[in-house]
């Protein structure tokens, strides 16, 4: 059925008409040929995409406002063709008009030889920044390729994967039980990085046994690479390449072990995989990337090498790690986090390092060598960190326990950390006494948003249900 839209040809007509323009003045002014706009007008030729954005601006209007109708104009009132439908959907997205997208895309799938072609705009939307139209291209993709067993399939679902990763825990754990059955698919180099970022989604979730398993896939393949890169120079053009070099992949896995034997108490299997991830003597590369990475690592371990001295109940280590992380900013936040739970652990007091390092607790953003750290880890220690906060605070029975109680059950709520808003409700509950009028009314109504998201079990603690 022939959409009963104006043509654009169409208002292009009434426009000359009403200002009384000929078409040599408005090629003038719009930079088109006379006789490609007569033939336009006539209908005798379709319209490019150059020539609707000269059109556009030329009428002075919006860039997007004939957009609908030029979906209209490819796939009725003449034969698509990618030459005008490719550039259109990179700018439709680039302006935010994913209608058009989805349009253009379901008229294409029809027919199943345009795939390959929609899955590379994908691609290089998703390298833009532009996920939002990325992911409707991808899942149309998929769907049209959902009984192939292609690495194009496999691609697709791993860029959803990422697309979907957000500050809800619960939707990530999701996105990676969809996305871990494609993963042995990718491309090796695709791999490492969805390990990767599988890893961080099971280490903001707490699941140990999981990210455990994750980082010795990921050693095993990156060791396994890293040692075919040694053995041959050439690198075949076609190679995709990994986010960062192979020697990382190897590094950070072993971070990654370290951190879970730290995580269940082991700090002796802990402190030799530090020994491991900070001896970057058999890195064969000799470039300023591989120095800054070998000296992040092992900034890392010295850190750490102090920090499970502290965790493991060494008072007298506490100061020493204070002084180290005090001369490195961002790393900061990730130290009070620990001490703090260590204090509670111990029932140290730890007065003295909170308030010379109060600017630090407020939630922000920090950076490694690498980047920022992951977003989903960074929240979800935040929130574990306010709950430690209250904790220490109520057990000397001081007030603004309260606070942070607060603050930890907003949180919690936001990035649906279910086992954090028992802990903060049960906290609460035994602590209510402590509690003025106003704080006590900003629980109940934090409780009441968690009740409209989440099943009752979680707030049953509350003395409001």
């Amino acid at each position: 059925m022939v959409p009963t839209t104006t043509m654009i040809r169409d208002a292009l007509a009434t426009y000359l008409s009403q200002k009384r323009m000929s078409i040599n003045q408005f090629s003038g002014q719009s930079g088109i040929n006379s006789g490609t706009l007569s033939r336009i007008l006539s209908g005798q030729q379709p319209i490019a995409m150059d020539h609707l954005e000269r059109i556009t601006k030329a009428m002075d209007l919006p860039e997007d406002y004939f957009y609908s109708s030029y979906v209209d104009e490819c796939f009725y009132y003449s034969s698509p063709t990618w030459r005008r439908l490719r550039p259109f959907l990179v700018r439709s997205a680039a302006l935010g008009r994913l209608d058009c997208v989805e349009q253009v895309v379901q008229n294409l799938l029809e027919n199943l030889v345009y795939a390959p072609m929609l899955f590379e705009v994908a691609e290089g939307l998703f390298q833009e920044g532009l996920w939002q139209a990325a992911e409707l291209l991808y899942k149309n993709v998929s769907a049209s390729e959902k009984y192939q067993n292609s690495e194009r399939l496999a691609v697709c679902q791993y860029r959803l994967f990422r697309i979907a990763i957000g500050d809800d825990q619960t939707r990530n754990l999701q996105a990676a039980h969809l996305f871990e059955c494609y993963l042995d698919r990718l491309d090796e180099a695709d791999q490492l990085d969805g390990l990767k970022h599988l890893a961080h989604v099971y280490v903001s979730m707490h699941k140990w046994h999981k990210v455990d398993e994750l980082a010795k896939e990921m050693l095993q393949l990156a060791t396994l690479r890293y040692n075919l890169q040694r053995q041959s120079d050439r690198r075949e053009d076609n190679e995709r390449k990994t986010e960062k070099p192979l020697y990382f992949y190897i590094l950070y896995a072993q971070l990654i072990r370290s951190n879970v034997y730290e995580e269940i108490g082991d700090y002796p299997s802990a402190l030799d995989w530090v020994s491991l991830y900070m001896d970057g003597s058999w890195i064969q590369e000799d470039n300023e990337e591989a120095k800054r990475t070998v000296a992040q690592f092992q900034e890392w371990g010295t850190a750490n090498r102090l920090l499970y001295r502290v965790m493991a109940g060494q008072y007298g280590a506490l100061s020493e790690y204070v002084e180290y992380i005090s001369e490195r900013p961002d790393e900061i936040f990730i130290a009070l986090h620990n001490i703090i739970s260590s204090a509670n652990r111990y029932d140290w007091n730890v007065d003295y390092i909170l308030e010379r390092f109060a600017s630090y607790i407020p939630y922000r953003t920090y950076s490694t060598e690498f980047g920022d750290y992951n977003r989903q880890v960074m929240l979800d220690q935040h929130t574990q960190f306010l709950a430690e906060m209250a904790a220490y605070y109520l057990h000397n029975k001081r007030e603004e326990g309260i606070r942070f109680i607060l603050q930890s059950l907003e949180s919690s709520a936001r990035i649906n950390d279910e086992s954090n808003i028992i802990k903060c409700v049960d906290l609460f509950e035994q602590h209510r006494h402590l509690a003025d009028e106003e704080e006590k009314g900003q629980y109940k109504l934090l409780i009441r948003e968690v009740q409209d998201s989440h099943e009752k079990k979680i707030v049953q603690a509350s003395s409001f249900l």
